[in-house]
């Protein structure tokens, strides 16, 4: 019986630290550390390798234009 409330506990310890990541997750999307962890690797690309930082630069700008696509079934 001893091993079922250990088997117990470990999942319940599993399940704990997944909602705390996933609690970790959303709370960091919502402050907006991606675009921050974005911004800083960046910098470091920029110092240590300068043609990492302009295919950033470049994929960057990519995401930025927009291409005009005609509605289907319109010409």
């Amino acid at each position: 019986m001893d091993e079922v409330f250990a088997g117990i506990g470990v999942v319940g310890c599993l399940l704990g630290v997944m909602a705390a990541f996933g609690a970790l997750a959303v709370r960091s999307r919502r402050g907006g550390a991606a675009s921050a962890m974005a911004a800083a690797m960046a910098a470091y690309d920029e110092a240590m390798h300068s043609s990492a930082y302009a295919t950033f630069m470049e994929m960057r700008a990519q995401d930025e234009r927009t291409s005009a696509v005609p509605a289907p079934g319109k010409v």
